[in-house]
């Protein structure tokens, strides 16, 4: 029984093996649409700045910041451009299990974004490789 309880866990995506000079995450958490779109904003300035090839850089949501990543957001026109660039978006597992508690079914991501079993121990496995936290 064990074992098909973890075949339908999350899978913890791989760290990245990545060159880049700066390795960033960013973590959101709030509801707040304001920092929602601060936490792009940021993102996309970070972009322009270091440019794609020499940042590697991810979005980490958790609790209520998962509702940036969900499907129809008003965001996610420049969720995906940003992951045109290399952005990686990932949203938690145990908040989307929270949120089909209450909802009655699991939300819809926007295409594209991985689901990890806890956002708050992908930001720690994430420092643990290198990246710096960036929280606007």
């Amino acid at each position: 029984m064990l074992v098909s309880l973890n075949v339908l866990a999350a899978q913890e995506p791989p760290l990245p093996d990545t060159f880049a000079e700066h390795k960033i995450v960013m973590q959101i958490s709030d509801p707040n649409p304001f920092k929602q779109t601060l936490v792009l904003n940021v993102a996309g300035n970070l972009v322009k700045y270091y440019g794609s090839t020499n940042m590697d850089l991810e979005i980490v949501a958790f609790g209520p910041g998962v509702r940036l990543m969900l499907e129809g957001n008003v965001n996610t026109p420049r969720i995906k451009a940003l992951m045109a660039t290399g952005v990686r978006f990932s949203a938690c597992e145990n908040t989307l299990t929270n949120f089909a508690k209450i909802l009655g079914k699991k939300p819809k991501l926007i295409e594209g974004i991985d689901i990890v079993p806890a956002g708050a121990a992908r930001i720690i496995q994430l420092n643990e490789a290198g990246y710096k936290t960036l929280k606007p």
